[in-house]
């Protein structure tokens, strides 16, 4: 397995905190969820990230809003619902346990 597929697995299994992590904070449109991700150096594709909205959604951790836009149609915002709140706390608590492994090995003295 090269680099390239590792990153690509990584990226699956972390997405969705980040996702999630961007609405959190607020209620957000898909393009500012995609613009978030890009300044974080996530790049997403539109392909990539209707389908995990709608997962989200379809689990019960998002909900949406749609909301006039001053320009165009209007817009569905997407926001967190409180079992996505308890969802990323347990991602959060997750996330913890496996940097805490990553560090735990990598400080470990080589045996040699």
């Amino acid at each position: 397995m090269n680099s390239e597929n590792i990153k690509s697995q990584m990226r699956k299994g972390y997405l969705e905190f980040c996702i999630l992590l961007i609405l959190e904070k607020k209620p957000a449109y898909a393009s500012d969820i995609l613009n978030e991700l890009k300044a974080a150096k996530l790049i997403v594709v539109e392909g990539t990230l209707y389908p995990l909205l709608t997962r989200l959604k379809n689990s019960g951790y998002l909900d949406y809003n749609w909301i006039e836009s001053l320009q165009g149609p209007p817009r569905k915002y997407y926001e967190l619902t409180e079992n996505g709140k308890q969802f990323l706390s347990e991602i959060e608590e997750a996330w913890q346990e496996i940097k805490n492994v990553v560090e735990h090995i990598k400080q470990q003295p080589n045996n040699e």
